[in-house]
C-alpha cells in the first residue's frame, strides 16, 4: 500500500481540501510500449530512410550520452545518438519552473578521487572543479559543493542535524556506531595485491579479489548480524543507505553493495565523506552540458526496435513519428537496460549469450511547487539541502533552491519514494495509482514535519519510473553472467549503468567510457589528448618541413643572384678577387 495504511487512507477519501493541480509523467512508457507493440524484425525501410554514420548509440540516457560525448572528444564526430523518449537524460532528467530548475531522478554526484579520470575530465569541462587539495585530489567548485546545512532528520516532531539520529542515543548505540565506522575504515585501508581499493567509484577501478567477492554472497544485514551491529540507530542508517541508492532494504542488499555506499566515498580511513556536488536541476544539468557538446547529432523520438550485424557493419531501425528510419554505421553502442536489449538486439534475440537476471525496482518522485517556504519551529535544524523523515518509507526531499542561497520564498521540493518489496508488484500498484493519489501520498507523509504544506503547495507533479534502477541484491554484482554482457558482439558494443551491477552516475560514466574506448580501439583512432598532441605534432613538423624548404629556396635565391654579381663584375673587368671566395 501506498506508504502504508495511513498514507493509503489519506489517498481514498480523507483528503483535507483540494489536491493540487499538476501533472502525471511516465518517462518512456509510451515509447518502449511501441517498441514492444511495433517491433522492428523483418520491419522494410524505405531505401530514401537510411543514413549513414561512423557511430550509431542506440539510448540518450547517462550511459549513451557519455559514451557519445567521449568518442567526440576522441574525434570521433560522425556520431549518432537515438533516444526513444522527447528528452534525454533517463533517470537524469530535470524540468524547471519560472522559480527554479528541479531534478526528476538523479540529483548529485560525489566529488571524484584523482583515479577517476573520465569524471574528472567532464567536470572540468564544466567547470566544476577547482585545482587539487594537499594530498593531490580534486577539489570541487565551492558553488557546486553543497553548502550547508547538507542534511537533517525528522524524529518525533523535531529536525534534527546529521543524518545519524544522535539526539536520544544511547552509549551502546554511540559505541556500535564507532564499531562500524572502524569496520568500514578497515576496508577503505584494504589493498589488494594489484593494489586496488576494495570498494572505488567506480566499481570497475575496485578489487575482484576472492575476499571482496565474498560479500556480495550474503546480505548486508546478515554481515551487520555476524558483528554484533544490531543498534536501532545504526540499522536504520543502514537501511536508509540502501533504499537511497539501491531502492532496498538492508536484508536485501548484497553486502559488497552495503558496504560500497559507505566506503567508496572516502579518500582514506577517518576522513570526511566527499563532498557532494550538485546544481538545482540536479544531474540534469550534466545531462544539458553532454547534450549541448552533442547538438543535433542526439535525435529524440526515436524507438530503436532492431539492431543487427550486417556484414562487418552494423544496421539500425527505428520508429519515428516520421515513419521508419534505418541507420547503418560501423559500429552500435546499445546503451538500454537489458531487458529492453533482449527484445531489439538480434544476436540476443538469437540466444547469444545469458541475460542477467537483474532486479530492477520502480520509483515513484514527486516535485512539490511551493509559494514559500513551511513554517519553521523554534529549536529546529534549519531547513536543509536533504530532508529525511526517520519513520517514513520515503527517503524525505532536497530542496531545488538550496545551492543558490534562497532562504525565503518561492522553491520547489523533491520528494522520493522507492519500492523496496518486490519490482512487478511495485510496478502494477504504480499504474493503479492516480497522479491526485500520489500527491496525497506526498502530502500526507510530509504534513507531519510540515503542517501547513498543503496550503503552501499551488501544484504537484509526479513521475513514475517503473524500471528505475537495477538492485544489487545477493549475489548480483559479480554475477559472471553480468561480466560477460559487457563484452561486444561482432560491431555492437554495450554500455548501461546495470552492467555494474548498481545504478550510479559514476557506473553509467564508465561503462559508456568503456564501451567508446572499444569502439575507438576498433576504428584505430587514437583517443583524447594524445591524439591531439599528435595531430598538433605532426603539424608542427609539417610546418618546420615547409619552413626548411622556404629557406632553403631563398638560400638558393641568393646563392643564384651573389653567382650573377661575381659574373657581371667579372666580365666588366671590376672585381677584386674577394667575391670569388667569399660566397659559397
Amino acid at each position: 500500500m501506498l506508504l502504508g495504511a495511513a498514507a493509503a487512507g489519506s489517498c481514498r477519501g480523507s483528503r483535507r481540501g483540494r489536491t493540487p493541480d499538476g501533472e502525471l509523467l511516465t518517462p518512456g512508457k509510451a515509447a518502449g510500449h511501441r517498441i514492444r507493440d511495433l517491433g522492428g524484425e523483418g520491419v522494410r525501410v524505405p531505401d530514401a530512410a537510411w543514413r549513414t554514420a561512423e557511430v550509431v548509440v542506440i539510448g540518450g540516457g547517462v550511459a549513451g550520452l557519455c559514451a557519445a560525448w567521449w568518442l567526440d572528444r576522441a574525434g570521433v564526430k560522425d556520431v549518432v545518438v537515438l533516444e526513444l523518449d522527447r528528452v534525454v537524460g533517463g533517470t537524469a532528467q530535470a524540468g524547471a519552473s519560472a522559480v527554479t530548475p528541479y531534478p526528476w531522478g538523479a540529483h548529485y554526484v560525489v566529488s571524484p578521487l584523482r583515479h577517476q579520470t573520465s569524471m574528472i575530465a567532464l567536470l572540468e569541462e564544466m567547470g566544476a572543479l577547482d585545482g587539487t587539495d594537499d594530498h593531490g585530489e580534486p577539489v570541487a567548485a565551492e558553488d557546486l559543493r553543497v553548502r550547508e546545512l547538507e542534511e537533517r532528520v525528522f524524529h518525533l516532531g523535531r529536525w534534527y542535524e546529521g543524518q545519524y539520529l544522535y539526539a536520544g542515543a544511547s552509549r551502546d548505540d554511540r559505541a556500535q556506531l564507532a564499531r562500524f565506522r572502524a569496520e568500514v575504515d578497515r576496508w577503505v585501508a584494504w589493498r589488494d595485491g594489484r593494489g586496488r581499493r576494495a570498494f572505488a567509484l567506480p566499481a570497475s577501478a575496485g578489487s575482484d579479489d576472492a575476499e571482496v567477492t565474498a560479500l556480495d554472497r550474503l546480505s548486508f544485514a546478515a554481515w551487520l548480524d555476524e558483528r554484533g551491529l544490531g543498534s536501532p540507530r545504526l540499522r536504520w542508517l543502514c537501511d536508509y543507505a540502501c533504499r537511497d541508492d539501491f531502492g532496498l532494504l538492508a536484508a536485501d542488499t548484497s553486502a559488497w553493495a552495503g558496504l560500497a555506499y559507505f566506503a567508496s566515498r572516502l579518500a582514506r580511513p577517518g576522513a570526511e565523506h566527499q563532498p557532494v556536488v550538485t546544481w538545482p536541476a540536479g544531474n540534469g544539468a550534466v545531462v544539458a552540458h553532454l547534450a549541448g557538446k552533442l547538438g543535433a547529432r542526439v535525435l529524440v523520438d526515436h524507438a530503436v526496435a532492431d539492431v543487427r550485424q550486417s556484414g562487418h557493419d552494423v544496421e539500425v531501425v527505428a520508429h519515428t513519428p516520421d515513419g521508419v528510419r534505418g541507420f547503418r554505421a560501423r559500429r552500435a553502442i546499445v546503451a538500454i537496460p537489458g531487458f529492453v536489449a533482449r527484445k531489439v538486439v538480434a544476436p540476443l534475440r538469437a540466444g547469444a549469450r545469458a541475460i542477467p537476471a537483474l532486479d530492477r525496482g520502480a520509483w515513484a518522485v514527486a516535485n512539490l511547487h511551493l509559494d514559500a517556504r513551511p513554517r519553521a519551529h523554534h529549536g529546529d535544524a534549519p531547513l536543509a539541502w536533504d530532508n529525511v523523515l526517520y519513520d517514513s518509507a520515503s527517503l524525505g526531499y532536497v530542496v531545488a533552491t538550496h545551492q543558490r542561497g534562497r532562504e525565503h520564498g518561492p522553491t520547489v521540493f523533491t520528494w522520493y519514494y522507492p519500492f523496496t518489496g518486490d519490482g512487478a508488484t511495485a510496478r502494477r500498484e504504480l499504474d493503479t495509482a492516480s497522479r491526485e493519489d500520489w500527491a496525497e501520498a506526498a502530502l500526507a507523509d510530509l504534513a507531519r514535519a510540515h503542517p501547513d504544506l498543503r496550503a503552501r503547495a499551488t501544484r504537484i507533479d509526479v513521475a513514475y519510473w517503473g524500471h528505475g534502477m537495477p538492485r544489487p541484491r545477493v549475489g548480483a554484482v559479480f554475477d559472471p553472467a553480468l561480466a560477460a554482457a559487457r563484452a561486444p558482439l561482432g560491431p555492437i558494443h554495450f554500455a548501461v549503468s546495470e552492467l555494474s551491477g548498481v545504478a550510479l552516475f559514476e557506473e553509467a560514466l564508465d561503462q559508456g567510457v568503456r564501451a567508446a574506448d572499444e569502439v575507438i580501439a576498433a576504428l584505430g583512432v587514437r583517443a583524447g589528448a594524445d591524439a591531439d598532441a599528435d595531430a598538433d605534432a605532426d603539424a608542427d613538423a609539417d610546418a618546420d618541413a615547409d619552413g626548411d624548404r622556404d629557406r632553403d629556396r631563398d638560400r638558393d635565391r641568393v646563392r643564384d643572384r651573389d653567382r650573377d654579381r661575381v659574373r657581371d663584375r667579372d666580365r666588366d673587368g671590376v672585381g677584386d678577387g674577394v667575391g670569388s671566395g667569399g660566397n659559397p
